[in-house]
This record gives structure tokens, C-alpha cells and sequence, in this order.
């Protein structure tokens, strides 16, 4: 008896053709609840024929809706960390697709919504590997901080796929590739991250965040401590250090005073307070962060390159220079180059502003491993009130 001819799926074909030289694109439709089965030129938000953009993939479909859409429902004395981790990651979900792309091509094409495909041809609400150490280091921190779990878990993200999108590594920075392949010789840990200059990219930067939230009821002599040794398992020169420095400690005071001028203001007291002495050789390279100058910068002398000084004054000048989480995102991915990391630290920092309601919910809905995603945070944010081993 011959056997029935099986139609494929848009994924199956996808899954097929992503093993082969010829690339076929899946768009948001599998996952949505107008999707009509077999029919993949309709659906039933559209009486015609899906617009080409969304069955080329060009951008997101703006009748999208999720079959199992998720919930955020969070205590709201802890909104703000659930908003800084979502804004963090669906950054870099915005930003991966254009990685690398100059600015003038981003003038030219500006992205004003989620893509999908693009330099490392991932679907729709696919995530780097910035996400994926971040996540790492949430898991591990829940659970209290400890230096050999967290390495461990970067150990299986490299070796494993461990909380990958969809269980590989697609994109990984060198010296965090170097540090890690370290780690799994049993290195010391705090001697793994290097500490040339050139070993001063934006890898430890891409990943901190985290413990902002953690240690953010610590001392600042403790927290910057913390920061530091976490920096250095991937980077440990003192500049990529003083980097992290200066973002976990002005997120801290974002979450304390809820005020963007604010809590620059204090960042800049803090890190002077407990660093000028220790990174006295370092402070001249974030001149225009501590001088202030930076904010009114214009775009043309703002840098969106993986060396960490150019990040995170692209983040903090994207951030001050917007009114909403959309806007910062939209102003941080336009910049071009380091696309996913920038707009990822530049999500975190808005993300705590504003708060996840003003992400916009359908990136949020397209966002790989959603619901795993948010219950992990949700323990994060219930451990953060324990005593803390800093």
C-alpha cells in the first residue's frame, strides 16, 4: 500500500533546508493562533495573501498573537528586576539580526521592529550568547554566589548548548571562548580571563547585570568586589573591569532612585568613591562618561564597537537620550556594529525605568524558551531579599 504523502511544515522545511547550501525562511506563522493549516501564502488575519514582508521574513507581522501566550504576573516589589532582564534580552533579540551591519546601512534601513534571519540566519525571537551567560549567572546566583557553579555553568553553555535558544552555541566573542576553554582545563577561575588590552571587548559587560540585582542591598565595597571577580573569569584587564564597575553600580542606583540624572549622578560618586584609587590608570579612558559630557554628545561621535569603553557609553548615551523602552532600543540597534550586545545593555537600564509593560508584548511573546525564561527570573527575584554571601 503506498504510503500517504506527508506535506511539510513551514519549520520542517526550514529545519531541512538550514542543514543545506539553500537557506528558506520560517516566518512568526507556526506560532501564531490565525495560522491555517497547509496554507502558508494565507491565515486568517489577512483576506488576501500574506504581505510579502511577512512571508519573506522582513519584519514581524503586525497581526501576530502567540497560541500560548504567556502571562507575566510578578510581586511588584520586584517588577523592576523582571524589567531589566526582559529588557536585557529581547535587546538582544532586536539587535542580533543586524550584528555587524555598519550605520550607514542602518540609515538607510532603519530597524523600527523584530527581524529575523539576518547575520547568523536565526529565526524570529532568537537570542546570543550574551543572553545565554546572563542566564547562566541568574540561575547560579539564585541559589547564593558561587564561583565554581557559575563556571561550571559556562562550562556547559560552551560544551553543551546549555541555556541556548535551541541547544547550540551559534556566537561566541574569542576571549570569552578562550577564558572558558580555561576554565574546563581547571584553571584557577580568577585567572582565566585575560588581561591584555586587547582583552578589553565587551564579553564580561554583556553578562553583569545580574549582579546588580543580586548584590544591590550589599555595601558598594562589596558589590564592586563581586563585580570584579565576576568580570575577570572571561576579562580581567582593569579597564573591562572598571566597565562593569560603572554599569552594575549606575543600575543600582537606577533601582534605588528610579531617576536616570539621579542616579548617574550618584553612579559617578560611588565609582570615584571606591575606584580612583585601585583604577587611578584607568579613569582617563571613561573621561566623557565621568565628566558628564558624554550624555550630550552627538551621534556621530558615538562608537557602537565591542570595545567595552565604546558599549557602554553607546548604551548610556541611547539610554539618556530617549524617553521609553522602545525608543532606546530602536536608537541603540541603529547605531549599527555591535548590534545585540549594545542594545542588550542599553534593554537592561530602560528595562528597570520602565518596566517590562512598556516592552512591547509581542517581542516578548516571540522570545525563544519564554516561559523557562520567566521562571527562572521569577526564583531570581524571590531569592534576592535572602542573606546574601558577597
Amino acid at each position: 500500500m503506498k504510503e500517504e504523502e506527508h506535506q511539510l511544515s513551514l519549520k520542517e522545511k526550514w529545519e531541512i533546508d538550514n542543514k543545506s547550501a539553500v537557506k528558506v525562511l520560517l516566518p512568526q506563522c507556526e506560532q501564531c493562533i490565525n495560522v491555517l493549516i497547509n496554507t502558508p501564502i494565507r491565515c486568517k488575519a489577512y483576506t488576501q495573501k500574506k504581505p510579502i514582508y511577512v512571508l519573506g521574513c522582513k519584519r514581524e507581522c503586525e497581526a501576530f498573537k502567540h497560541k500560548t501566550e504567556l502571562c507575566l504576573n510578578i510581586d511588584k516589589r520586584y517588577k523592576f528586576i523582571l524589567g531589566g532582564i526582559l529588557g536585557f534580552i529581547v535587546g538582544d533579540i532586536i539587535g542580533i539580526p543586524v550584528e555587524f551591519e555598519p550605520r550607514e546601512t542602518r540609515k538607510k534601513d532603519p530597524v523600527r521592529e523584530m527581524r529575523a534571519y539576518g547575520t547568523y540566519h536565526q529565526p524570529f525571537g532568537t537570542w546570543s550568547d550574551d543572553t545565554s551567560m546572563t542566564l547562566c549567572l541568574i540561575e547560579s546566583l539564585t541559589d547564593g554566589y558561587d564561583l565554581n557553579n557559575i563556571v561550571d555553568k559556562y562550562i556547559d553553555f560552551y560544551l553543551k548548548g546549555y541555556w541556548t535558544p535551541y541547544g547550540e552555541v551559534f556566537d561566541i566573542g574569542n576571549a570569552t571562548r578562550n577564558a572558558i576553554e580555561r576554565m574546563a582545563m581547571g584553571i584557577d577561575p580568577l585567572e582565566c580571563g585575560g588581561t591584555s588590552l586587547e582583552d578589553n571587548g565587551n564579553g564580561s559587560l554583556m553578562r553583569i547585570l545580574p549582579v546588580a540585582f543580586y548584590a544591590m542591598k550589599a555595601n558598594a565595597k562589596d558589590r564592586i568586589e563581586l563585580t570584579e571577580k565576576i568580570s575577570s573569569l572571561t576579562h580581567a584587564h582593569k579597564r573591562a573591569k572598571l566597565g562593569c564597575i560603572i554599569y552594575v553600580e549606575y543600575a543600582v542606583q537606577l533601582i534605588i532612585l528610579n531617576d536616570k540624572n539621579k542616579a548617574y549622578e550618584k553612579m559617578i560618586q560611588s565609582v570615584y568613591e571606591h575606584c580612583s584609587k585601585v583604577y587611578k590608570d584607568e579613569l582617563a579612558t571613561y573621561k566623557r562618561i565621568f565628566s558628564g559630557k558624554l550624555l550630550y554628545e552627538e551621534e556621530e561621535n558615538i562608537q557602537a564597537t565591542g570595545y567595552i569603553v565604546d558599549s557602554i557609553e553607546a548604551a548610556l548615551w541611547c539610554f539618556h537620550n530617549t524617553n521609553s523602552y522602545k525608543e532606546a532600543i530602536l536608537k541603540a540597534v541603529n547605531l549599527g556594529e555591535d548590534t545585540d550586545t549594545i542594545a542588550a545593555i542599553t534593554g537592561g537600564l530602560a528595562g528597570i525605568l520602565y518596566g517590562y509593560e512598556q516592552i512591547p508584548d509581542t517581542w516578548i511573546q516571540c522570545m525563544a524558551r519564554n516561559k523557562e525564561i520567566y521562571e527562572l527570573v521569577s526564583r531570581f527575584a524571590q531569592s534576592v531579599d535572602k542573606p546574601k554571601n558577597v
